[in-house]
């Protein structure tokens, strides 16, 4: 038998198995429907069919008894578009993970970090990320306006608190404008209303979040200042606002990040390295792939930082602003966002994060402190799927500052309240049991 001969029985049998498997997928559509999500023809009948000739479909598959969001055939065929491919699936509350898909879902946590959910191709704000019920918000920023009204009635009380070396018109304030009652939050639905808002792609659960367990996390600094403790960074250095001067650095993202440091350095004495590589001149795609073995070897050979803040600012629809009167000032909000290395079905495996309860611990310290003393600052904790290279240090936060239309001036406004707080968190100060 010649080799022309060959080659064409192959191509008859190829042509075969695709379009008897095109039948068996439309097959499988119309007996689910019919007979309510039950499967169409038998596992062992399907991974005989597809393991041999589409084993990368066949895996994505194993392990679930659900019939994955989207058919089969729509999943080969966007195969090469992952983005696509997440928001069926995400729509279906359904995210692969299968080993292989490890890229993917590393270009996945760069593309779509923003607090989003994508439904039938469109990027919709999810509003469960505000902060707290309007009512008590409200409540709060009343709570905080009175504070800032007897403090402006001490202004030589007020103007100890304000060294050379802090910005003009900025007073770190010394007594809570609100307290919690940590009793009233041992129930984890009232600790999530109260504190959190979690993407439909990811589960949290009583096993990792608890008022207690939360707040006993020790999250003290323990070096001193002769070495570097705390480094900020940015996978996403491209970010800008609404009157950011393009080409002039200082006025994106890794600007604000270099405001924020020399507070931190200036008026509480820290050490702060920052970091201002880019990860993401090209394209936001595989930003945290790109930054992971930097940040790395960063902390290899810098063991003394104790504290990784990888700095961001959100996208928001153009109607929502994110700022608030502080001391007289617009400030920017902000938010604290933590991968949880888990999907709605369950671990990411192969996303190990052994400080996921410090990163959880450190992002909920840092938000109860916000609440106390600066009311209406932060957003609700928002909690997501991946890992957001969390995993390299236990006192990581990852915070969105801010969004694209805020002005550079309200991204530093924010940052004042924002080391102050952070300071009150590292040096064991806030928050009390």
């Amino acid at each position: 038998m010649n080799i022309k001969k060959i080659l064409r029985r192959l191509i008859i049998i190829t042509l075969v198995i695709v379009s008897a498997f095109f039948v068996l997928s439309e097959v499988m559509e119309t007996v689910h429907d019919r007979e309510n999500k039950e499967k169409a023809f038998p596992g062992w009948l399907q991974g005989f069919m597809m393991e041999p000739y589409l084993p990368g479909i066949h895996r994505m598959n194993q392990g679930t008894q659900e019939r994955l969001a989207g058919t089969i055939k729509d999943r080969w065929l966007l195969a090469e578009y992952p983005v696509f491919l997440y928001g069926m699936e995400a729509a279906g509350e359904d995210i692969f993970s299968a080993e292989s898909d490890y890229d993917r879902l590393m270009m996945l946590e760069g593309s779509d970090e923003d607090n989003k959910a994508i439904a039938g191709g469109d990027l919709e704000y999810d509003e469960s990320a505000m902060h707290l019920e309007k009512g008590l918000a409200d409540a709060l920023l009343a709570e905080n306006g009175m504070y800032l009204e007897n403090q402006a009635t001490q202004p030589e009380e007020a103007a100890e608190q304000i060294s050379d070396n802090t910005p003009a018109g900025f007073v770190p304030v010394r007594s809570k404008s609100y307290s919690y009652r940590w009793e009233e939050l041992q129930d984890y639905e009232a600790l999530i209303k109260a504190f959190y808002a979690v993407d439909s792609t990811t589960q949290a659960g009583e096993e990792l979040l608890g008022a207690e367990k939360l707040l006993s996390r020790d999250m003290r600094l323990q070096g001193g200042t002769d070495k570097p403790q705390i480094l900020i960074y940015h996978t996403h250095s491209q970010e800008a606002f609404a009157d950011s001067v393009p080409g002039d650095e200082s006025t994106s993202i890794v600007g604000v990040g270099e405001h924020l440091a020399s507070i931190l350095r200036q008026r509480y004495g820290y050490n702060v390295m920052h970091f201002t590589e880019s990860f993401d001149k090209e394209s936001r795609d595989y930003a945290y792939g790109n930054s992971l073995p930097v940040i790395e070897k960063l902390l290899a050979e810098y063991p003394s930082i104790e504290v990784v803040i990888d700095l961001h600012r959100d996208a928001m629809p153009e109607s929502r602003r994110l700022v608030m009167d502080l001391q007289g000032k617009p400030t920017a909000q902000i938010m604290f966002f933590n991968g949880l290395s888990r999907t709605a079905k369950g671990e990411i495996e192969y996303l190990e994060n052994p400080y996921l309860d410090d990163n959880l611990a450190f992002s909920f310290q840092m938000q109860a402190a916000c609440n106390e003393y600066y009311p209406g600052l932060a957003r609700r904790i928002y909690l997501k799927a991946y890992r957001y290279n969390m995993h390299l240090c236990p006192k990581t936060l990852l915070i969105e500052l801010g969004a694209q239309n805020n002005t550079v001036e309200e991204m530093k406004n924010a940052c004042e309240p924002l080391a102050h707080v952070l300071s009150l968190v590292l040096n064991g100060e806030e928050p009390k049991r």
